[in-house]
């Protein structure tokens, strides 16, 4: 459509005005075409007929002068928003007061967001600088310029801070510190004092901050440009701050110097200049440069007392300086010169011609000039050996990978009288508008490449012709240099030389009222230069035999030899317009980066907080550049829309069908198809639409059209509505008003029938009545007799049922409960069956060994006895064949020797029949040993078998239950053992004393002894065979119990032990075996592995366990090695892990509460169960190891919780802020070119608040899938809370755009769906809820009604939780979406900070996202019990064993 058609009735415009620039006019008539002009109603109610020049009022719609200049004073005045995006430009209005936005807590906010998500910031800039630097391996720059006193410094010292903290230098030099200590040196050597700003800066500044390949500062590096050294000598209004800053710390007065006393009182109320000399001396230190500033103060006291040398009048064309004069002396002092060559030299000039040299005396003028070019000179190279001393101290080993330049430099400047230093700012700054303009350009055609968009030539303003005017051959520059190679050159000469050559030039013109000043066309605005003293200062001579003198100089220095600066020149010849080629390679430092720009305005000329002036801020913005961006994009498209804010934005435009297309795409191209005939209005992109100008207006008023439209049918309805209801209610007041009337008439006529027959009526009602009564009681109480009758009946069967009920579930529970005692009777009695069977068994097998061992040695004696009857057997069949033979020799001698041999047989009758009866009872004492031996052993070897079989069927006995009955069962072993010991030593004597029978002599004796011998080993055998007796019917015995328990394990179906264990809770493993438990349980554990299958803390109660067993051991050594071992792995767990942590978290704090548990303490005994009462350690106190452990249960807790943070931080903004949660309550609004492309990723994820509510499910599940602690998750999930309430109110709070009506109601559905998260969770008494306290206030205060005084009230009284600053920030940003919304007026803004004067608390604009609640770890029994714990297999501790 056409532009033209716009300008309807009721649409406002902007018109001239003389002293706002611009002003706000509404049209009275519909424009026609071949109208002329218009009917306007002014603001103040006058109509006027202006002519067809002027500007649609509607800022969202077009970008133009009197919008922009009309948004900044909007945002600037009422919403005390001092930054503004302007195109690719950030506008910084200087407010002149300190504001709180600037704080760690707000840098930390913009980081990582893209541009145009937040508010307008300089950081928002240093963000984006720094991303597109990670992102893209590209250097940048962040270009800051403004007229003096517009705050380009302090923008430029926060984008320098911001990149400090953001990224932190790798190593301990700190170098971001010492980057951010150079300014206040620069910032004093460099600045001054002027009409316009009390510390301008009078040099430009180009830091480089140098980032590694991680982008952590590594180093920094810093250019100056353009110093105006001329202010040292000549400061008629201003002065060198740090001249006056020397002045106060040397005690003297300013006035006592020439220098400083030019300009008169320069004193600035509230600062301090020898506290400030004080803070620039500790800079010093901290850039390690201490001893430096000594000589600095030497240099800057030299060059005061430099100019109040006198140089007075000698006679014609000469001068004088008196050798005694006490600055003189004073400045050769410090310098350590010579007092008589400077006298001479300053007031005389050496010539050099062909043949000889000649010295000539200077007037006092020229020696004046001198003296000034020396001063100058020193402080133009004290500046640059500072700016070299703080590259040196900045510069930090390591490759540079990347950088980011922050220039800080002067805007254009026009003033009442223009000179040489107002010409050279003026020409650096048409380099960088051109600059500007080409990067402008660019970034429009990139725009429209990226979006696929048929690219057209663009016209825009180039400004190459004043720069050729200036630079080119036979230019200003040009001509200037040549005049100054003549000596008589002088300004006139020159003047008339740039009339001569350049009068053709449009861009040049000269004055009609003056002859010593030319006029040059910029790009900002005309400018009038006076000529005087341009030679001069261009020249700025310092003659030869002064920097020998200089040169000559004794002082040390220790860094560099700062009067190397000086050339032994008789002149020099460079002039300071050879000094731009710096600014050339500045220039092509700058087209190789990618440059940021921001425009510093100064809004008033008074200094005044928030007072704003449009005519020099108008005039300022047509100086900087910024509506020549608007200009540039303009020429095509200048407005463009994302799909989604398009179709977000005119869904009420659409059809019925429209909306019910899936692709929103298609359907904003159906739409503007069908709403905008002309194809050419607009062209459609990839993620964009691109509109000609005037056509969003045009959507907009068809917007406008159709919610007037709806809101006009709601109203009739509404109206119709009311109307009706009164209607119906007069008619029914007008009803009964005639009834009414026509009832008392009716009364008045017929009373007295009416009364006879009303009696009649009423005696006739009440006998019908009574009749009907009775007739209904009767039948009534007959129904309730029925009734109770077959209730009576059905609850006293129901009654007998249950009655029945009972008594069988009583035959079941007596029966049931028999069963159950039998069998705890039945376990009882084999447990100790098991018990006494173990013990006898280990007893038997005992005595068993015992006796072997005897039997062994009764074995041995016995061999030895038989084989010495053995040898008795042989002597007596010897002696017999001797005796044969002495028979058969001596039978002749039978008779005379009758007696004698009666005697010698009857001996050996005697002793055959004893040695024969020896034999014997020998062969059956070893038959009858040797059956006793053979019965042993066959009984050893069966109970060993038995022993075997019983000893794999039961459990294995505990050593604190057995160890007092092993103490008793030893002593009556011991008493066993000595007896038998005994029994065994007189059976041995007693063999041997039977062993030595044969060697007896012949006599009665022997048979005594020899009965007396048998008699005691038949005696021996007969206790030998009980004993062997018993043992059989032992056998017998565990023979028969050994069935019955086979019998009884035949019966089980299942394959468990069939006697249970009695375990003491303890674990027992070897210390080689330490590492292996240490990896297995903690190193190697996976939540998402073997821990799903087994309980949760499982790891701490097997720890415990071990702990116990080494504390039962009195092992201290074992002990600690295992804490700490413990300790070392569980800190070496993953600490991004989100499973992990939670993992550890909850079983180092049971592993804390089981240690206090079982630590015997009283105070953590009182809920322990008997057998964890006896469980309890008894050797150590680990209450050091308790604490350490706690510790570290606090350090995994903020890990766990930074981890939980970074997962949730992503979707906070987009779930709680950015999120339509309830649809047709859309508050999008066009974002014209806040968003750079550069800075939107396409496939970003999209987050809702479901998005929200999942994360905290997924952080849920997985402390309740390991078993954390109630009051652990409530502190976990509180924090969480916090978080997210933080993070949406700072967000809110640098975010105009979230500021409405719409967004509060939003925010509130918001809130409302965590808390029902939270009672579904049942976590309402971890007081969550108490955490968005003041973002839901932030909402309400976005949702009431903000106008009236009792309004105001409301406010402070409801928004307890917001602190003033917050407060009166939500009703400066609070943003309508429509105009039938209106902004908060300035009067109620001012009316609520007054009611909200005396109220305490913090003055901090954002609040600490990353505060952390003070984690408690309450203590909690455990009532797992320790003896009934199994360790699964999947945790491969086989080596463990179970006490």
């Amino acid at each position: 459509m056409a532009l033209l058609e716009l300008y309807t009735e009721y649409n406002r415009v902007w018109i001239p005005d003389a002293e706002n620039v611009w002003k706000s006019a509404e049209i009275k008539k519909d424009f026609h075409p071949g109208d002329n002009v218009l009917e306007l109603l002014l603001e103040d109610g006058t109509v006027t007929a202006d002519l067809f020049f002027f500007f649609l009022h509607n800022l969202l719609l077009y970008l133009h002068e009197p919008a922009v200049l009309h948004n900044l004073k909007v945002r600037f005045v009422e919403s005390r928003i001092i930054y503004t995006y302007c195109g690719i430009i950030l506008v910084a209005v200087n407010p002149y007061k300190q504001l709180p936005i600037y704080g760690d807590a707000i840098i930390h906010a913009y980081s990582g967001q893209n541009m145009g998500d937040m508010d307008p910031h300089i950081f928002a800039v240093a963000e984006e600088a720094y991303k597109q630097m990670a992102r893209n391996h590209k250097n940048q720059s962040i270009i800051v310029s403004g007229e003096s006193g517009a705050g380009k410094t302090v923008s430029a010292r926060f984008a320098m801070r911001y990149f400090a903290v953001v990224s932190k230098s790798g190593s301990k030099t700190r170098v971001e510190d010492k980057v951010l200590a150079s300014n206040p040196i620069t910032e004093a050597i460099g600045n001054a004092k002027t009409t316009r700003n009390d510390n301008s800066s009078r040099f430009g500044k180009y830091t480089e901050i140098g980032f590694d390949r991680r982008y952590r500062i590594i180093g920094a590096n810093m250019r100056t440009y353009l110093l105006e050294k001329s202010r040292v000598v000549f400061q008629v209004v201003c002065g060198l701050t740090i001249f006056f800053r020397v002045t106060s710390f040397i005690c003297d007065p300013f006035d006592k110097f020439q220098y400083t006393s030019i300009g008169g009182n320069i004193s600035i109320e509230g600062v301090d200049d020898r506290k400030d000399m004080e803070e620039t001396r500790q800079t010093f230190s901290l850039l390690g440069k201490e001893h430096l500033s000594c000589y600095i103060f030497i240099y800057l006291t030299s060059i005061l007392h430099l100019g109040n040398v006198e140089i007075r009048n000698s006679g014609d064309e000469k001068s004088l300086v008196s050798p005694s004069d006490p600055h003189l002396a004073v400045f050769c002092e410090l310098l350590d010169v010579s007092a008589e060559g400077l006298v001479r030299w300053l007031c005389h000039r050496r010539i050099v011609l062909v043949a000889e040299t000649v010295v000539k005396p200077l007037p006092r003028k020229r020696a004046v000039n001198a003296r000034d070019a020396l001063a100058k000179q020193i402080y133009a190279h004290l500046f640059d050996c500072i700016i070299n001393s703080i590259n040196m101290a900045l510069k930090v080993p390591g490759k540079q990978h990347a950088f980011i330049g922050v220039l800080d430099i002067y805007g254009f400047e026009t003033f009442e009288i223009n000179s040489f230093e107002q010409f050279c700012i003026n020409y650096a700054n048409e380099k960088l508008q051109q600059q500007f303009n080409l990067h402008v350009f660019k970034l429009e055609q990139e725009e429209y490449m990226k979006e696929d968009i048929p690219w057209t030539l663009i016209d825009f303003y180039d400004n190459q012709p004043v720069i050729d005017l200036i630079e080119a051959k036979m230019g200003i520059l040009d001509l200037l240099d040549e005049e100054c190679l003549f000596p008589q050159g002088t300004d006139q000469s020159w003047l008339q030389k740039l009339y001569n050559y350049l009068h053709t030039s449009p861009l040049f013109e000269k004055p009609r009222l003056s002859n010593e000043a030319f006029v040059i066309q910029h790009f900002a605005d005309k400018v009038v230069y006076q000529c005087r003293g341009f030679l001069e200062k261009n020249r700025d001579a310092l003659y030869e035999e002064l920097v020998d003198i200089m040169r000559d100089s004794k002082v040390p220095d220790p860094d560099f030899d700062f009067f190397f600066f000086f050339t032994r020149a008789a002149q020099i010849s460079e002039t300071v317009i050879l000094g731009f080629l710096s600014l050339s390679l500045l220039m092509e430092t700058l087209n190789a980066t990618t440059p940021h720009y921001v425009r510093c305005i100064k809004p008033n000329d008074e200094k005044l907080p928030f007072e704003y002036d449009s005519r020099r801020v108008v005039q300022q913005l047509r100086a900087c550049g910024v509506l020549e961006t608007i200009h540039i994009s303009a020429q095509s498209y200048p407005s463009r829309w994302t799909y989604i804010e398009f179709y977000s934005r005119y869904s009420v435009l659409m059809t019925h069908q429209e909306t019910g297309v899936s692709d929103k795409k298609q359907t904003c191209k159906n739409v503007l198809q069908r709403l905008i005939q002309d194809s050419n209005q607009y062209k459609f992109g990839r993620t964009k639409i691109f509109f000609r100008a005037g056509q969003v207006a045009y959507l907009e008023k068809l917007r406008l059209d159709r919610l007037r439209g709806a809101c006009i049918t709601i109203q009739k309805h509404v109206r119709g509505w009311s109307q009706r209801r009164k209607y119906l209610q007069m008619r029914e007041a007008a009803i009964i008003l005639q009834q009414y009337i026509r009832g008392k008439r009716s009364i008045r006529l017929e009373l007295p029938a009416m009364l006879k027959q009303g009696w009649a009526a009423v005696v006739i009602q009440r006998r019908w009545k009574g009749y009907r009564m009775r007739q209904i009681y009767q039948l009534v109480r007959l129904a309730s007799v029925t009734i109770q009758a077959f209730t009576r009946g059905w609850m006293a069967r129901k009654q007998y049922k249950k009655m029945q009920e009972e008594h069988k579930a009583l035959v079941l529970q007596k029966y049931a409960r028999a069963w159950l005692a039998r069998r705890r009777f039945q376990t009882m009695r084999r447990l100790v069956l098991n018990v006494q069977l173990s013990y006898r068994v280990q007893q038997l097998r005992k005595k068993i060994d015992e006796q072997n061992k005897e039997n062994r040695g009764l074995m041995e004696r016995l061999t030895s006895l038989a084989n010495s009857h053995s040898q008795t057997v042989d002597r007596l069949h010897s002696l017999e064949t001797q005796l044969e033979k002495s028979t058969n020799q001596n039978a002749s001698l039978e008779a005379r020797e009758k007696k004698v041999k009666e005697d010698t047989s009857l001996v050996s009758f005697n002793d055959k029949q004893y040695g024969i009866v020896q034999v014997r009872v020998l062969y059956l004492f070893a038959k009858k040993v040797s059956n006793i031996s053979n019965k042993i052993w066959r009984s050893i070897s069966f109970i060993q078998i038995v022993h075997k079989m019983i000893l794999d069927r039961i459990a294995e006995n505990s050593i604190e239950i057995q160890r007092q009955d092993h103490d008793k069962e030893v002593e009556a072993l011991k008493e066993e053992i000595k007896r038998l010991k005994e029994e065994r030593v007189g059976l041995q004597r007693k063999m041997e004393e039977g062993s030595q029978y044969h060697y007896c002599p012949p006599g009665g004796c022997r048979k005594t002894i020899f009965i007396q011998c048998l008699l005691q080993i038949s005696l021996f055998l007969q206790d030998f065979e009980e004993q062997l007796d018993k043992k059989d019917r032992l056998i017998k015995k565990l023979q028969s119990q050994i069935k019955s328990l086979e019998t009884s394990q035949r019966a089980k179906q299942t394959p468990l032990p069939n006697i249970p264990k009695d375990y003491l809770g303890m674990l027992e493993y070897k210390r080689d075996d330490e590492s292996k438990l240490i990896q297995n349980i903690i190193l190697d554990l996976k939540p998402k592995g073997v821990v799903v299958n087994m309980i949760p803390g499982l790891p701490s109660y097997i720890l415990l366990m071990c702990i116990r067993h080494a504390d039962y051991l009195n092992d201290e050594t074992k002990l600690k090695s295992l804490m700490n071992a413990t300790i070392s792995a569980i800190k070496k767990t993953h600490h991004k892990d989100l499973e992990l942590l939670s993992f550890w978290l909850s079983n180092t704090y049971l592993l804390l509460n089981c240690l206090k548990q079982y630590s015997g303490e009283e105070e953590f005994m009182k809920q322990n169960t008997p057998r964890q009462m006896k469980n309890c350690l008894q050797n150590f106190d680990l209450s050091e190891h308790r604490q350490i452990i706690s510790d570290l249960a606090i350090h995994i807790y903020h890990q766990f919780i930074s981890v939980m943070e970074k997962a949730l931080s992503p979707a906070i903004v987009p779930g709680m802020l950015e999120h339509e949660s309830l649809q047709g309550i859309s508050s999008m609004k066009p974002t014209g070119f806040r968003k750079r492309s550069n800075s939107i990723y396409e496939d970003s994820e999209t987050y809702t608040i479901s998005s929200i509510l999942q994360q905290l499910s997924i952080f849920h599940s997985i402390m309740m899938q390991h078993g954390m602690e109630p009051d652990l998750i409530q502190q976990a999930i509180k924090q969480m809370f916090y978080l997210v309430g933080a993070t949406t109110l700072n967000n809110m709070m640098l975010r105009k755009d979230m500021c409405s009506c719409r967004k509060g109601m939003q925010i509130r559905c918001n809130i409302s769906y965590l808390e029902e998260w939270l009672k579904e969770k049942e976590l309402q008494n971890s007081n969550s809820m108490d955490t968005l306290r003041p973002l839901s206030q932030a909402a309400w205060l976005l949702q009431v009604n903000k106008s009236t005084e009792d309004d105001a009230k409301e406010i402070t009284e409801k928004c307890t939780e917001l602190n003033p600053v917050q407060i009166v920030k939500i009703l400066n940003s609070y943003t309508p979406i429509d105009d039938f919304e209106k902004r908060v007026s300035s009067s109620f803004v001012r009316k609520v900070q007054s009611l909200l004067h005396d109220r305490e608390g913090s003055t901090q604009l954002m609040l600490d996202a990353d505060y952390r609640f003070q984690v408690t770890f309450p203590f909690r029994s455990s009532s797992q019990a320790l003896e009934l714990l199994q360790v699964p297999n999947s945790l491969h501790l086989g080596f463990l064993t179970r006490i």
